[in-house]
């Protein structure tokens, strides 16, 4: 792309002039294993094996709606974050160690890193370059790292918890989300970069250790596991995190405040952890209550919930916006506060997403219709049957406005950046499952759901492997009947309902 070529000559020339931009760190690893003698060869200083001359990894993975996110040269093998939290909407000291494997011999390479106060970085422990670009941070280490290398870049910064962006669709303000006492990150779709410096795709995962340290009186919660919680020089408190299973950035959650944690059961003994501010536990306690309800409906239809354990993180936040951070849901407090029908659509949604979009993630951008349609569905279908409106009579009305969300937003699977997360991706989408659903059956089409959260489970995927899964399953070639429901201007015939009209279209 002509957009990553003249990125690259702009970083060259920056580090070739020397310019203010550019920062020669010296800080050390910090909390990384040293290795011992007879361990393989590691650090930059390793001879080089043959092959091509070490290059700059690319900016970005090239998704055609936003090229930039994630990174290229290297894969991720673990985040460990450290953030010394002081109080609300106050910076604090932080440092992000990446350990990664080269995938080519790396002159130098990206990490998507936005705002933040930049102290130092290094490479293996010794210090390295670091330049500004937009939101790229292009790291030089002080020696080529070659192909298959294992290498660790620590970065030391301030972080701001107050940094955030805003969409003009549904998710609305997006990163670091300040509460009253505290603060809780909404990372989608591409915040989590105004959090720490990271590979951020939705097809990038990697494990995370978080550890953070609060004054006392106040709690941190991650995703995963904790797995420490130590008392710290001056009455504060240090609490480690382990994310158990890789995460894409978009799904990391980090909370910070007054809460209380109330474990529980699901179905065959899961684990259940939700997070509630302290004033709101009685209140929100019934519509809590049905997650283990929410589990059973949901693996009778999709298979075994794909992770080690499940909980909600109720937001003390005015945002109306929730989200399906891995293991941990965020859910307003709004939506639990209110009538019931509509507590359970949210939270059976944000579950749903656990099995289509956080354990089977989205290959590009374009394939959110996949993660949101699924989500819609099953939320849908499931209000359908306790006491919401009526799955057909919400079908039939996402049909009439068909039309007139492809001309406003891209028909489902092709959305422009703008327009991702805007109401085609979620009931336009699940108009998408409901039509298949009237084509092949629903015997037929339950085993393709169960068949594509089961294949593709812990990997990412996308529309075409969903077509050709579905064309297996179904024993007949799907294209033909998916293509013009995913792609065009126009919303095909419904199978089974003739009677159904597409509203006509307006500028």
């Amino acid at each position: 792309m002509e957009i990553t070529t003249a990125r690259v000559r702009r970083v060259a020339l920056a580090v070739a002039l020397g310019g203010a931009v550019a920062l020669t760190c010296d800080a050390v690893l910090a909390g990384l294993p040293r290795r011992g003698h007879d361990s393989p060869a590691a650090g930059p200083s390793a001879a080089a094996p043959s092959g091509p001359a070490p290059s700059p990894g690319a900016p970005g993975i090239g998704d055609p709606l936003m090229p930039l996110d994630g990174n290229g040269g290297y894969t991720v093998r673990r985040y460990t974050l450290d953030f010394d939290w002081r109080a609300p909407r106050t910076p604090f000291e932080a440092g992000a160690t990446i350990s990664a494997t080269a995938t080519q011999a790396l002159s130098r390479f990206d990490l998507d890193f936005a705002g933040n106060t930049l102290h130092r970085v290094t490479v293996d422990g010794t210090p390295a370059t670091a330049v500004r670009d937009g939101d790229e941070l292009v790291v030089t280490p002080a020696r080529p790292i070659p192909r298959g290398h294992a290498f660790a870049v620590r970065v030391t910064y301030t972080a701001d918890p107050t940094q955030s962006r805003r969409r003009a669709d549904a998710i609305q303000e997006y990163g670091w989300v300040p509460t009253a006492d505290g603060t809780l990150l909404y990372a989608q779709p591409d915040g989590a970069k105004l959090v720490f410096p990271v590979d951020d795709h939705p097809s990038l995962r990697a494990p995370v250790t978080f550890r953070i340290t609060t004054p006392a009186g106040i709690r941190a919660v991650a995703n995963g596991r904790l797995v420490e919680r130590a008392a710290r020089p001056g009455g504060r408190v240090r609490w480690t995190y382990d994310s158990e299973e890789p995460v894409a950035a978009q799904l990391i959650q980090l909370a910070i405040g007054k809460f209380t944690v109330l474990d529980s059961k699901g179905p065959r003994g899961l684990p259940v952890r939700d997070v509630v501010p302290d004033g709101l536990v009685a209140d929100t306690a019934a519509d809590r209550a049905l997650t283990a309800e929410h589990l059973a409906w949901l693996e009778q239809r999709l298979g075994p919930y794909p992770f080690r354990r499940y909980g909600v993180l109720v937001g003390d936040t005015d945002l109306p916006v929730a989200l399906e951070t891995q293991s941990l849901s965020v859910v307003p407090k709004d939506d639990l506060l209110g009538d019931r029908v509509d507590a359970e659509r949210n939270l059976v949604h944000e579950l749903t997403h656990h099995w289509t979009g956080d354990s089977v993630a989205l290959r590009r951008w374009s394939d959110l219709w996949l993660s949101e349609g699924h989500a819609r569905y099953y939320e849908r279908l499931y209000s359908d049957e306790h006491g919401g409106v009526r799955m057909e009579d919400a079908m039939r009305d996402a049909y009439a406005q068909h039309d007139q969300w492809r001309h406003d937003d891209g028909a489902p699977a092709e959305p422009t950046e703008p327009t991702l997360f805007k109401v085609m991706r979620y009931d336009g989408s699940a108009l998408v499952l409901y039509a298949l659903r009237q084509k092949v059956g629903d015997e037929t089409f339950d085993r393709i759901e169960r068949t594509w959260v089961t294949r593709y489970r812990g990997r990412a995927a996308g529309t075409k492997d969903f077509v050709a899964l579905a064309s297996e399953v179904a024993g007949e070639d799907l294209t033909p009947f998916l293509t013009p429901w995913l792609y065009g201007p126009h919303t095909p015939p419904m199978p089974g309902h003739p009677d159904w009209q597409v509203d006509p279209v307006e500028d």
